[in-house]
């Protein structure tokens, strides 16, 4: 049993370079969580956290002012890292599954919502979970991602690949121009964000009208892109709908609008395109599903495989390791292929992320691996970040031509995740 002897918590506001658009709502700051926990052994683990409310429960982020949303979330943290401080932990995963339900019944309290997402709660954990892992590999002598992986979890995350597909963002506001020159740039999946309020008056039918006309608009101008890493050597396309459809029959309104354009084979991740409740089969849905927010857990993930999605966008760094490695375990059980989405998070918990997308199955169709990021993108002080990993200027770090480049360095360091980043230190020692 790891006893604890003390812990601290504190964040930072970083702000974004202009707003975020997704869920027809926009972000203009994300908080960075930091939690310490020091074992009476001396050790200490120090997690990070990347605070969503707009992505983890939509209706909290529009129920309260933008900061507000962070410190409901940032009080559940501190709640969590308490009562973690009191129990003490023989492994993280054990000690998810502890703080998880204790920490939901938390937040239903201070939000006032009973339907409170548990995804709000997961992204609340993952600092402290973090935390959690980098003390237990303190503790047991454990300097790899690998040696801290439970050998029954192993066989999701077997492949060691050298090189990742670099996934950007393309939310609401990103102009064609953007996209062109990406591709350019040698980025070949691209993740676009649909269903978005163009005249803000919740009209769905002006929604689908402006993601048929997107859709159209990236099909011609990066449509002909003739891509090496895929089988069929074609440019795929990753759609995120952020559960902004209604229905089956408007979504297949948009698909036939695909097929109409030449652009439905293209479509290779359609990702979670209606709303968590609307439980119904999709089978018949000509194109990929994949679930993300509403795969809380390994049971909900369960669920969507029985209903017909035929992925899992996993997240390390916004339902916690702990979590995301059981959900690995039941897709690959499964059959179901598993991807790292990302949260717009900071330098250091994109290798989080990396750390899973790297031992992940490709996609199928796909020659490599595939790792959303797109922090670069929207942070205002993304350099000066980036200077806080405790392997700044590794080449790992960087998108060179579309691509990660994972070196036996990276792997000896696991991306140096299991080291404490000074700057972070600092402010909660």
């Amino acid at each position: 049993m790891i006893q604890l002897k003390r812990t601290n918590l504190a964040f930072e506001r970083e702000l974004l370079g202009s707003p975020f658009g997704f869920k027809g709502a926009y972000l203009k700051e994300l908080w960075q969580v930091v939690a310490l926990m020091e074992s009476r052994n001396g050790k200490l683990g120090l997690g990070l956290g990347t605070q969503s409310t707009l992505w983890s429960d939509a209706a909290v982020f529009i129920a309260n002012p933008e900061a507000a949303g962070n410190a409901v979330m940032f009080l559940m943290t501190a709640f969590a890292l308490r009562e973690a401080e009191k129990r003490g932990f023989d492994h993280p995963m054990t000690l998810l599954d502890d703080l998880l339900p204790a920490t939901y019944q938390y937040g239903q309290t201070i939000t006032g919502y009973r339907n409170l997402r548990l995804t709000f709660a997961l992204n609340a954990l993952v600092a402290v979970d973090n935390a959690a892992w980098m003390l237990y590999a303190a503790e047991n002598g454990l300097h790899t991602f690998d040696e801290m992986i439970p050998a029954d979890y192993r066989k999701a995350l077997a492949h060691r690949h050298r090189e990742l597909a670099s996934i950007p963002l393309m939310s609401y506001g990103v102009p064609q121009a953007d996209i062109v020159k990406a591709v350019a740039d040698g980025y070949f999946f691209i993740k676009i964000k649909i269903g978005a309020d163009p005249d803000k008056d919740g009209d769905l039918d002006k929604m689908l009208a402006w993601d048929k006309q997107r859709l159209t608009a990236i099909h011609e101008s990066i449509g002909h892109s003739d891509i090496p890493y895929m089988d069929n050597h074609r440019i795929p396309y990753y759609l995120d709908a952020n559960g902004r459809y209604d229905s089956k029959d408007r979504l297949m309104r948009l698909l036939e609008h695909a097929q109409k354009i030449g652009a439905l084979e293209r479509i290779m991740i359609l990702e979670e395109p209606f709303p968590e409740e609307y439980r119904v089969d999709v089978r018949n849905i000509p194109v990929r599903l994949a679930a993300d927010e509403s795969a809380h857990s390994d049971r909900d993930a369960r669920e969507r495989i029985e209903m017909g999605y035929r992925a899992i966008a996993l997240k390390p760094i916004a339902k916690t390791l702990s979590m995301s490695l059981k959900i690995a375990r039941l897709a690959h059980e499964q059959n179901v292929p598993c991807f790292c989405a990302d949260l717009t998070v900071n330098p250091i918990l994109v290798d989080w992320n990396k750390n899973v997308a790297a031992r992940l199955a490709p996609l199928p169709g796909m020659r490599i691996g595939a790792l959303e990021t797109n922090g670069h993108q929207n942070y205002k002080n993304w350099d000066l970040m980036k200077s806080y990993h405790p392997r700044a200027g590794a080449p790992w770090m960087e998108t060179t031509h579309g691509l990660f480049h994972l070196d036996d360095g990276f792997y000896a360091a696991s991306g140096g995740i299991l080291e404490p980043s000074q700057h972070y230190l600092t402010i909660v020692k």
